[in-house]
């Protein structure tokens, strides 16, 4: 088995570094082939030269504002939970859109009559899966303050063959009443699975974690704080990565999800009081999730079921003190299969619902431009950006320069986007510090790399909307490992 595992990682390697050399020839080659071409004819790259400056002047505004919003709250003498900043700064149509929605004030432990049911539902995929799951139903049933009474744990799991592990699992919920067992037969995927434990549930309240994921105790008594008050449908919590000092990919993917979940998640819900469902860690009212589910035939489930949600008018918002820690792909072959799918997953998002998004009535106009952008980033960003590579190459074999204009108008627009990245980056380490301290170094590795990572996830999307124009739908499941080191949990100072 070690000898075949072997064969396969060198062959999805071999296949990898292919893959980015066709890449980086329809990415890079061709188009600067295509510009010589265009420019020793007589024409101009002006338009797009200006499309490209525009677009990183664009991504520069968007990263300032949600750093900027995160830093306000950082710098506040008590943790702010006020959300739509811009809607309360333009007061429009406050009637349809509550613009001051207050969270959890205090974290006072919730009187024992007044907890709800909740169901928690882990979801897992065996084969994969089961060197971990053990050691993630334990944590969730020994570290997660709630009322047992009040409480049921379902997993949701699919196993094309009997385990041995099924047994250990039997017996785990022998001696745990909590604990439910539901192996979803004929299931080919997370949604299935999902949608199978709704069948079940019976909690108010309906958490979803993936197999890898450590909750924080107070994750539910934080998130049900949130849904009690009636505003909102759905708590999106923030996903740490617990094993980053495994090699120097997991360090740059731990600080990646600060700056995603701690700063622009997190600065999202704070400027237009809209947030997304990342997968896991996700709190809903079961009463809407029902009436949304999950659809086994898109690649992001969890992004289209944001998108039908607030489509239906259902709220969500982002609390970045909800914690759960998880686990990083450990090698690039398996990041590439996880980046593919999601960046695929997206694309069919954006071409399946951006229309729904601009023409529906629950979408304040902030919020509207908001999703828009962020669907639009999805389907073009990263070709689009990485364009003034050939751009530059091709003026210079033609032995043309850019305009002292457009050459100052693209600097500007650069640097702007650079500083943006890093001032990004700079409140992602002041506010990981708040929670779990993660090495300063991680950081200025990241800062390092951030050029490299960014050209990465160019090819990443390249690759994505290929498969996607090809009719290709592969799902890899990301590769687990379990390790000793792996197996901690968040600092006690966070319970």
């Amino acid at each position: 088995m070690p000898q075949l595992n072997s064969r396969k990682t060198i062959k999805t390697s071999v296949d990898l570094l292919l893959m980015l050399i066709l890449t980086n020839g329809i990415l890079l080659g061709f188009p600067a082939v295509l510009y010589i071409l265009l420019l020793r004819r007589g024409g101009t790259l002006l338009p797009l030269q200006l499309a490209i400056s525009g677009v990183y002047l664009l991504a520069a505004f968007i990263l300032t504002a949600e750093t900027g919003a995160v830093l306000w709250a950082l710098g506040q003498s008590r943790q702010t939970t006020m959300r739509g900043l811009l809607q309360r700064f333009l007061r429009r149509r406050p009637e349809l859109h509550p613009t001051a929605a207050r969270g959890p004030e205090a974290l006072s432990r919730l009187p024992l009559a007044s907890t709800p049911p909740v169901s928690i539902v882990v979801v897992a995929y065996l084969p994969n899966e089961q060197s971990i799951i053990l050691e993630t139903l334990q944590h969730i049933l020994t570290q997660v303050d709630w009322p047992t009474s009040r409480l049921e744990v379902i997993l949701a799991y699919n196993t094309p063959t009997a385990l041995p592990i099924e047994a250990d699992l039997q017996r785990l919920a022998e001696t745990n009443p909590t604990l439910k067992l539901l192996r979803v037969e004929s299931s080919t995927s997370k949604a299935q699975n999902l949608n199978a434990a709704l069948q079940i549930a019976t909690g108010k309240m309906t958490c979803i974690f993936d197999a890898d994921h450590h909750p924080g105790a107070d994750c539910l008594i934080r998130a049900w704080q949130w849904l009690q008050q009636g505003q909102y449908d759905l708590v999106q919590g923030r996903n740490i990565i617990r094993n980053h000092g495994e090699n120097w990919l997991t360090q740059l993917i731990a600080v990646e999800f600060e700056c995603l979940y701690g700063v622009s998640h997190y600065g999202r819900s704070l400027l237009v009081d809209t947030a997304l469902f990342g997968g896991s860690n996700g709190y809903w009212r079961t009463s809407a999730l029902r009436r949304v589910c999950f659809r086994a035939t898109m690649l992001t489930e969890d992004i289209d079921a944001t998108l039908r949600a607030l489509l239906k008018g259902y709220r969500i918002v982002h609390d970045p003190q909800i914690l759960t820690t998880e686990l990083a792909p450990e090698d690039v072959p398996t990041l590439w299969s996880q980046r593919r799918r999601w960046s695929q997953g997206w694309l069919e998002v954006a071409l399946a619902h951006q229309r729904r998004v601009a023409r529906s009535r629950y979408f304040d106009l902030p919020q509207r431009i908001c999703w828009l952008v962020m669907l639009l980033y999805s389907e073009g960003f990263h070709p689009l950006a990485l364009q003034i590579i050939p751009i530059a190459l091709s003026l210079s074999m033609s032995g043309l320069v850019m305009s002292e204009t457009m050459f100052r108008f693209t600097l500007i627009s650069t640097l702007l986007t650079l500083l943006s990245g890093f001032l990004q980056l700079f409140v992602a380490m002041r506010s990981r510090q708040q929670v779990l301290p993660l090495p300063p170094a991680y950081f200025l590795l990241y800062g390092l790399l951030s050029p490299i990572y960014f050209w990465f996830k160019s090819l990443v999307a390249v690759v994505a909307l290929s498969y996607h124009l090809g009719g290709r739908r592969e799902w890899h499941v990301t590769r687990r490992v379990n390790q000793k080191a792996k197996a901690q949990v968040l600092d006690p100072a966070l319970r």
